[in-house]
């Protein structure tokens, strides 16, 4: 069973790493792959380079063997669409089980993706929560997750695709613009990003004030 996460990570931090770690252990999946993204369709460019966040990410997860890096989005010309991610992953998989791990704020905005409706024929939905936080959807989202929704995990073992699953993680109050924020004034983001990460953004002199 393989788990994917995408972002820009500009930069990673903890507050993407912790829950996918409690999803792999809580999940049992084989491999967690975090997919940096190229050219995201819903948001900003990154301020860094692939190269940049790949070797932050590299260095991030550098003593957990169960994450490692997927490059084929940077590899691809034009905008990131999951749907294309997705089917590319699948080709390769077979029926081998496919976990694309979401934010519930991400999930909400899915009816905005490329091709949303055919994503879950592609993978299971594990959307991390916040414990004690109540599912709320409206509209098409809200008949998309009546169609598709399990509670019980086990559920998802037995098939490729097809399911969404609501499942609670450690939340971490953290976003990388935040982080960008705090370096681009010369203050300290230690305990939200990964020290190793840090010593990168220090070397390369990302996110400082007046930086390209």
């Amino acid at each position: 069973m393989l788990g994917i996460l995408g972002g820009t990570f500009d930069p990673v931090h903890f507050g993407h790493l912790r829950p996918a770690l409690d999803i792999q252990q809580a999940l049992g999946l084989e491999e967690v792959r975090l997919l940096p993204c190229h050219i995201p369709p819903h948001r900003p460019p990154p301020l860094a380079d692939a190269a940049q966040r790949v070797a932050m990410l590299e260095a991030a997860v550098r003593n957990y063997p169960e994450f490692s890096i997927d490059r084929r989005e940077l590899e691809r010309d034009g905008p990131s669409w999951m749907f294309d991610t997705l089917t590319s992953l699948r080709d390769e998989l077979g029926s081998r089980g496919l976990y694309l791990l979401i934010g519930m704020d991400t999930f909400h905005g899915l009816p905005t993706w490329h091709r949303w409706h055919e994503l879950i024929d592609l993978c299971h939905m594990v959307v991390m929560t916040r414990p004690g936080s109540e599912v709320r959807a409206a509209g098409e989202l809200e008949d998309f997750i009546g169609l598709h929704r399990v509670v019980d995990p086990a559920e998802l073992e037995s098939h490729a695709a097809g399911r969404i699953l609501f499942h609670d993680v450690t939340q971490l109050e953290i976003s990388g613009t935040r982080i960008r924020a705090l370096l681009s004034k010369g203050e300290n983001a230690g305990f939200l990003v990964p020290e190793t990460v840090l010593e990168i953004i220090r070397y390369e002199g990302l996110y400082q004030a007046g930086s390209d």
